[in-house]
């Protein structure tokens, strides 16, 4: 009789694909969250505490990419959050 190990059973490998899947998007997230004020200070617009505390406490993928884009054409850190 074989046996199998739990590490190889369909359960396990679902489990780890779900997380990579969550790994990988905690990463993309992070990377905006550096990002988006990264953006503003290379164009020489400075960034305050409390815009960059509110950039790293959003964990939604597509509101970061929204301030990703304001962020290359803004003219102050404000204007990140203008419908808001």
């Amino acid at each position: 009789m074989a046996i199998q190990y739990f590490w190889r059973h369909p359960l396990a490998e679902q489990v780890r694909e779900e997380g990579r899947r969550q790994g990988l998007e905690q990463a993309r997230i992070k990377s905006l969250q550096e990002m988006v004020p990264r953006i503003l200070e290379w164009r020489g617009i400075p960034v305050s505490d409390a815009v960059r505390e509110r950039v790293l406490a959003c964990t939604d993928f597509d509101q970061l990419e929204v301030w990703g884009q304001r962020a290359v054409h803004a003219t102050n850190a404000a204007e990140l959050f203008a419908d808001e």
